[in-house]
């Protein structure tokens, strides 16, 4: 990806790189502490973490925020909150992700500060289209495969979906939804500078070896040529 800025500031081509191996943390997708499965998983090679949860509220779920970001600045890794931009700001957050139904993102980049990143989701292939100009920073564009992990995730687009998206978009992408070590590859290959997961960590006896042959099988397949 050419070195340009984003919307946020930052530079395209070391968001990118920030994005490789995205964990999204999902306190009801482990069956272990939520903050030892991250802590595993950035030690394995995670690059991102984004905080999504639907059972914690207000407080709760800005005290989990607080303790994340705490481990992801130890690991030099980006944390970002799913949909709450309130939370996002007041965890001190690296930026929050939104999807169509959530605050606008010109609303959003105007309450934050400077250099706040600001991840999209999507869904026609005008929202795609429009993607940049909204003032997101990346998208995360799937599901391409069929998951379990969010059941009002829509059909799978496959790597072809995927493939389309990723080249009208002109922000990175990530993609995300069914993502295992044996597909990662192909979506990188697909068009996307990253891969985001769920359950190939959190559903895994071993997060953090999981996460290291994640982002080694993504590292490789970053730098073949496509």
């Amino acid at each position: 990806m050419s070195d340009v800025l984003l919307p946020s500031g930052r530079s395209a081509e070391d968001l990118a790189d920030r994005l490789a191996l995205y964990l999204v943390a999902d306190p009801d997708a482990t069956s272990r502490d939520l903050l030892d499965d991250v802590q595993a998983a950035l030690a394995g090679g995670v690059t991102c973490v984004q905080l999504r949860s639907k059972t914690h509220e207000g407080y709760d779920l800005w005290r989990l925020s607080m303790a994340l970001k705490r481990i992801c600045e130890e690991f030099d890794a980006l944390f970002i909150v799913n949909d709450r931009v309130d939370v996002a700001i007041a965890s001190n957050a690296d930026g929050v992700h939104l999807g169509v139904g959530d605050l606008p993102i010109d609303i959003t980049r105007s309450m934050t500060p400077p250099g706040f990143i600001i991840g999209f989701s999507p869904d026609t292939m005008d929202d795609v289209r429009a993607t940049r100009r909204l003032g997101a920073d990346y998208a995360g564009i799937g599901p391409v495969f069929a998951t379990g992990s969010k059941g009002d995730a829509g059909s799978p687009i496959g790597l072809d979906g995927l493939a389309i998206k990723a080249a009208a978009v002109d922000v990175p992408t990530v993609g995300i939804g069914g993502i295992s070590l044996e597909t990662a590859p192909s979506v990188i290959r697909a068009g996307a500078v990253g891969v985001a997961v769920i359950g190939a960590i959190h559903k895994h006896e071993d997060p953090e070896q999981a996460a290291r042959d994640l982002r080694r099988a993504v590292d490789e397949a970053r730098t073949s040529p496509r």
